[in-house]
């Protein structure tokens, strides 16, 4: 059987491979799983029960499957706080704010509106770990704690969780945001009701789009994944930057005054640079992916910080933060984390940072992104290969090394197996678009007769 969770939760379309059953089956095992350790028992040597957070974006299933994880918890013993709609980041500050043994955040992120998922935190508002998640799945279908009497767990609104959120966001600002015209692009998501409401009360001037949620039109046309609106909006209303989140909020990519987007690779080069000026910049390190750009290291270098590169994946970039702690790291989809306020990426205080350094500096977006030089990127997704092959391939390897001493320190290969499908992505930079375009092309085709299936 293939593994139930993926890269970021159990995610599949709602009321088919997502249903009610398996969200049930799913907090029961974890409740199982997630209320053993020192936490847990202070609390039962206390005849306390175990707590946990519980959330959603705004998408319709969201409510079935909320009840039905509540369900599964409260009968499991554990009491939960329904903190409503609230961004995932929002979610996971409140698990550690309150000291609950863990947390769920039922999301599909930026997928579109049929679909859904469910993500668990543990103690303290972390991801979870492969070999947690696998002992969860192991779970279901077993035997589950099942106490009666007032052994069963509450269900209560966790009334003022977005309240405690806004405060913690503005407390993590150094400087106002008066004097900052922005557009914020919610995506009809988790974001609508409190991204306005603390730039606002940063000090900026804020006009909002993409802030109705009506359940199915999130992510639709708007959001991160369709900077569009956003890019016409800012040049409308003479913005000084856009701000665009994606359904759960724990993404940021913004959009400066001549419409021009700025992606998570440059939104940290500006973080990296201000933490540093600023000695907030942990051994003056920044931790990316194999996929941030040439770019952005060439930058960094240029500036004397330190990259830490990991695979591809936000939680590669939690675990490398957290065993160097290192204060800031991300990806370039906008996925951006700053430990010393967050437990994981959060869209909205990125977004507050980005613009408190306009703010502070007095620079224009356009301006504190050129410290870095966009190389062309090009990325080919090669289908119906055999790509567990790919490692051990010769005529692959000779192929890339070829390319690499073509680009010499001008470009660079990355070839990646897909974790999911039969799919190697090839991606080349370089400092033109056409030998990037050449190189990736060429590479493509090596993959492609030699892996064909």
């Amino acid at each position: 059987m293939p593994r139930l969770f993926g890269t970021d939760g159990v995610r599949g379309l709602a009321n088919r491979e997502l249903t009610a059953d398996l969200a049930l089956g799913l907090s029961q095992a974890a409740a199982a799983v997630l209320t053993q350790g020192r936490h847990a028992d202070e609390n039962r040597a206390a005849g306390r029960r175990p707590v946990a957070v519980v959330a959603r974006d705004p998408r319709v299933s969201g409510e079935f499957l909320t009840a039905a994880v509540c369900a599964g918890l409260a009968s499991s013993g554990v009491d939960v706080l329904d903190a409503g709609v609230i961004p995932t980041p929002a979610t996971a500050f409140l698990i550690d704010s309150i000291r609950a043994d863990f947390g769920v955040m039922i999301s599909a992120s930026h997928n579109p509106a049929p679909d859904n998922g469910i993500k668990f935190f543990s103690f303290g508002g972390t991801k979870l770990p492969d070999e947690v998640e696998d002992r969860i799945e192991s779970y279901l279908g077993k035997q589950k704690l099942a106490p009666v009497g007032d052994g069963v767990g509450r269900i209560r609104r966790f009334s003022d969780a977005e309240d405690r959120y806004v405060v913690h966001l503005l407390g993590t600002l150094p400087n106002r945001l008066d004097g900052i015209k922005v557009v914020l692009d919610c995506a009809h998501g988790a974001a609508a009701g409190v991204s306005p409401e603390t730039f606002k009360d940063a000090g900026a001037e804020v006009i909002v789009i993409g802030a109705d949620p009506d359940g199915m039109n999130i992510n639709d046309g708007v959001g991160s994944t369709h900077l569009e609106q956003l890019q016409a909006a800012v040049l409308e209303h003479g913005a000084d930057l856009g701000i665009a989140h994606d359904g759960d909020a724990d993404r940021c990519l913004a959009v400066d005054a001549d419409g021009e987007v700025v992606d998570g690779d440059r939104i940290m080069a500006i973080l990296a640079l201000s933490m540093k000026e600023r000695g907030h910049l942990t051994d003056d390190t920044l931790v990316v992916t194999v996929m941030s750009n040439l770019g952005l290291k060439r930058a960094m270098a240029e500036h004397g910080i330190r990259i830490v590169e990991t695979k591809v994946g936000d939680r590669y970039v939690l675990e490398a933060l957290g065993e160097g702690g290192f204060a800031l790291g991300g990806e370039q989809s906008g996925h951006v984390i700053m430990s010393e306020f967050a437990t994981t990426g959060d869209g909205v205080l990125t977004g507050l940072h980005l613009a408190a350094e306009m703010a502070r500096t007095g620079k224009s977006l356009a301006e504190l992104a050129s410290v870095m030089t966009v190389y062309p990127q090009v990325l080919v997704n090669v289908r119906g290969v055999d790509h567990h092959a790919l490692g051990a391939n010769d005529g692959i390897a000779a192929a890339v090394k070829a390319a690499e001493a073509e680009l010499g320190d001008s470009g660079r290969v990355l070839l990646r197996p897909s974790g999911t499908e039969p799919m190697v992505r090839v991606m080349v930079e370089a400092a033109e678009q056409s030998v990037a375009e050449r190189h990736a092309a060429t590479l493509a085709g090596v993959v492609e007769a030699e892996l064909a299936l």
